[in-house]
């Protein structure tokens, strides 16, 4: 397996996986603790939502999936779900999204659009993080509550609806 930088990593039985990224072997580590195969529907799954590049729905993983009947789409996205590999994002246009949990992805923010509910993933500049983080810690103080991360979205029209 290699890592997102190129790095060769092993999966939890120590098999070497051609290609494989740092993340799918998180995943196939998270799908074992669960008791869970990472089968090739799951394999192909995984890989799809690592391209993807921002959260996808169930028309667009079934569309990149065409051997995959949509049922076991969704049997192996609660599957992944449950194991911490994936989050669900119920989104305005009452569509679920998926994409890879954002700790094997790296920290990110969500733009979506009211109107198609299409979501894009987006990070801002390393000084507006730190102002946000602050910002919320300091609500979560002022309540009683401890902070371990937050999530920004924000919503609007995107290009093709605005």
């Amino acid at each position: 397996m290699m890592s997102t930088r190129g790095t060769p990593v092993r999966d939890t039985a120590g098999t070497r996986h051609a290609g494989e990224t740092a993340a799918e072997a998180e995943v196939a580590a998270r799908l074992a603790r669960a008791g869970q195969r990472y089968t090739s529907g799951r394999r192909a799954l995984v890989a799809f939502l690592l391209t993807a590049g921002r959260p996808v729905d169930m028309a667009e993983i079934t569309a990149a999936s065409p051997g995959l009947p949509t049922s076991s789409v969704y049997r192996n996205l609660v599957v992944l779900e449950q194991a911490g590999a994936v989050t669900r994002f119920q989104g305005p246009s009452a569509l679920a999204r998926y994409e890879l949990s954002e700790d094997l992805l790296g920290h990110h923010h969500h733009l979506v659009c009211t109107t198609c509910g299409r979501m894009e993933d987006y990070e801002v500049p390393p000084e507006v993080e730190g102002a946000l983080t602050e910002a919320t810690g300091k609500v979560a103080a002022r309540n009683g509550f401890k902070a371990t991360g937050h999530r920004l979205e924000l919503r609007g029209l995107c290009n093709e609806c605005g």
